[in-house]
């Protein structure tokens, strides 16, 4: 237990920008209040969090394997079931469907796992620091141990094979890849081609993932800006790009104002900070990003900029720009030499795709951040219940969960697994209702869960925090998120559907 001086003397040192050393919350641009001082808020509180869920046919599932038979051996990707029996089944089958996807793909990869390495002693198994070093496979836990969000602790992070391949990696190959690759880009297709896009069957589709081709129209249509008519969209694009640009004309001369400087100012210094810094500091998109901010700034003086809503911009701006650019890696390519239209409407179109977002979490950047602060303490008392082993451990040492889930929440784990890890989560997010705001809490539990054993094995307060805002994720992939997703969905439905499920 860390003494007042030691935490004081830590806090202290924590000040200084020392590579390596534990940074100050990302985004509060209120600090995080007492909760003590502001009780009212957190006790009006759900204790926790539900979801009202439409009745649902009886059904098992035996039956439900039966009827997917087919989907069960490698044609489906293991996440496209969940996203079915979310669809069709009861919770009890969701709940079994979800353990199920975990439990083939830890089958799996047992089977593929290389034959075990000399035993390295017990002195060397404390927290791997190093990213390399963390993605090497785990000794596996024993069934006595295992808790809810333990599936994945076992699980190699270094295979690349998809969650639907086939159980031999041998058998495998690039040409399978691609026909199911092509296969569900012409679901896609021909869900797009109709002159009426159906929505739910889109949000069905794109639950496990979009093809980048159809990306850009896809999660235009699923967060609302484009209509499912397909005539009426080139006169809705033309009509929204027309009114940005009348904000922008209108409002954006006024950012040196005194009623609007500080906003701009802080605009202008957090943008350089943001990732991946080969596109973000190329002039004309630091300039977009700009105008975007204190458009939505201006528009919105409820909230205001607050730091946080500036990583939100990016993905919107990759994915929309990759229609319009050769190179395979967006990050790497030069936005100078696309065509100022195409940029103008990429532009617009981010905008009104980020706005929609923020309209559903807007609360989050309200005066000290209540939207943050509630989803904080549901997920505090989430964990507590799936796991308490793990809050008791985190609360032994006083690590708040402010100290690292603030930015979690703040920033939409943006700032915890890299760019296209958060693009294929929002794949998920806009397919789920309320993917921002309520399904992001069981996605961040489940995050917390995938890190057990080596928050376990921490005994120190400095090195707890330190692992937790500096989690090894830099060589995760789609796998590694579709098993956190897995994760998370299990958990909604056990939770979000029986409230008292975890009581003790």
């Amino acid at each position: 237990m860390a003494s007042d001086g030691a935490r004081k003397q830590f806090w202290k040192r924590s000040n200084t920008k020392v590579p390596g050393s534990i940074q100050h919350v990302y985004g509060a641009q209120h600090p995080p209040f007492d909760p003590l001082l502001h009780g009212t808020l957190l006790k009006a509180t759900p204790k926790v969090p539900t979801t009202p869920v439409k009745a649902r046919r009886t059904s098992t599932f035996q039956e439900f394997e039966s009827n997917t038979s087919d989907a069960w051996d490698a044609s489906e990707d293991d996440d496209e079931l969940l996203a079915m029996a979310a669809e069709s089944l009861n919770t009890e089958v969701v709940m079994e469907t979800a353990n199920r996807v975990l439990r083939n793909h830890s089958q799996r990869q047992e089977r593929r796992r290389p034959p075990e390495p000399p035993a390295v002693p017990s002195g060397d198994l404390r927290l791997v620091k190093s990213v390399s070093e963390s993605h090497t496979s785990c000794p596996a836990e024993s069934a006595s141990d295992t808790a809810p969000l333990q599936r994945s602790q076992s699980l190699p992070h270094s295979v690349t094979v998809a969650l639907g391949g086939t159980s031999d990696p041998s058998t495998l190959s690039s040409s399978a890849l691609s026909e199911r690759e092509a296969s569900r880009l012409d679901k896609f297709k021909q869900l797009l081609a109709g002159p009426n896009t159906d929505l739910e069957e889109l949000r069905k589709l794109s639950w496990s993932g979009i093809p980048k081709l159809v990306r850009p129209i896809t999660w235009k249509l699923l967060s609302g800006y484009l209509p499912a008519n397909v005539e009426r969209r080139p006169a809705t694009l033309q009509r929204k790009q027309k009114e940005y640009f009348a904000f922008i004309e209108h409002y954006y001369d006024s950012r040196h104002d005194d009623a609007h400087q500080d906003t701009y100012r802080q605009i202008h210094i957090d943008i350089p900070r943001m990732s991946p810094e080969a596109l973000i500091l190329q002039p004309k998109v630091t300039e977009i990003f700009e105008r975007i901010l204190f458009i939505w700034a201006i528009r919105h003086p409820a909230s205001g900029y607050v730091q946080g809503i500036n990583d939100l911009v990016t993905p919107f701006f990759v994915v929309f720009m990759c229609e319009h650019i050769e190179e395979e890696d967006v990050d790497a390519a030069d936005v100078s030499r696309v065509p100022t239209d195409v940029l103008r409407n990429v532009e617009a179109d981010t905008y009104w795709c980020m706005s929609r977002l923020l309209d559903g979490i807007q609360d989050n950047y309200t005066f000290a951040q209540p939207g943050i602060q509630m989803k904080v303490k549901m997920l505090e008392e989430l964990v507590s219940r799936i796991d308490e082993q793990v809050h008791r451990h985190l609360e032994q040492h006083e690590v708040r969960y402010l100290q690292f889930a603030f930015r979690w929440m703040n920033n939409l784990l943006m700032r915890e697994v890299p760019l296209h890890c958060t693009i294929r989560l929002w794949d998920t997010y806009q397919s789920e209702p309320e993917g921002f705001s309520h399904f992001h809490l069981y996605v961040c539990a489940a995050f917390l869960g995938r890190w057990r054993k080596e928050i376990l094995e921490e005994r120190d307060f400095q090195e707890l925090l330190l692992f937790l805002q500096n989690l090894p994720t830099a060589h995760w992939g789609d796998e590694d998120i579709s098993l956190l997703l897995a994760e998370a969905y299990r958990l909604k439905f056990a939770f979000a559907d029986a409230p008292n499920h975890y009581k003790k």
